[in-house]
């Protein structure tokens, strides 16, 4: 698929994160992502090391078992990367289902 933009993009990666249970598996690994990195400011580089494991190990296992589709980030890893930062932002203030809303789409109902 050829995206022209962000938000075109973002309309496609929504609809690729319907659980809420995806997204929240995304949030954790981008706050461990973040929170890894700015140990490796503090401590020590080798924190690094655990930046791409915590983010995008908690994001594949969200795609693979929990939603069942295939990651997004190995055919557009930029602009992925990019909503995953959004979904985070909107995630943290509260404005994840309003932005569903908008978006046109149901969340799906989960127990977990």
């Amino acid at each position: 698929m050829n995206f022209r933009s962000l938000e075109d993009f973002w309309a496609f990666y929504m609809n690729q994160h319907s659980k809420a249970s995806t997204r929240r598996w995304h949030f954790a690994g981008t706050l461990f992502s973040i929170l890894f990195f700015f140990c490796s400011l503090l401590f020590s580089w080798w924190f690094l090391l655990l930046v791409p494991f915590s983010g995008y190990g908690c994001a594949f296992y969200s795609h693979l078992f929990v939603e069942r589709n295939f990651p997004e980030t190995l055919r557009h890893p930029f602009w992925s990367l990019m909503c995953d930062f959004k979904m985070f932002g909107f995630m943290l203030t509260g404005n994840m289902d309003r932005e569903i809303k908008r978006l046109g789409k149901r969340p799906v109902l989960q127990v977990f």
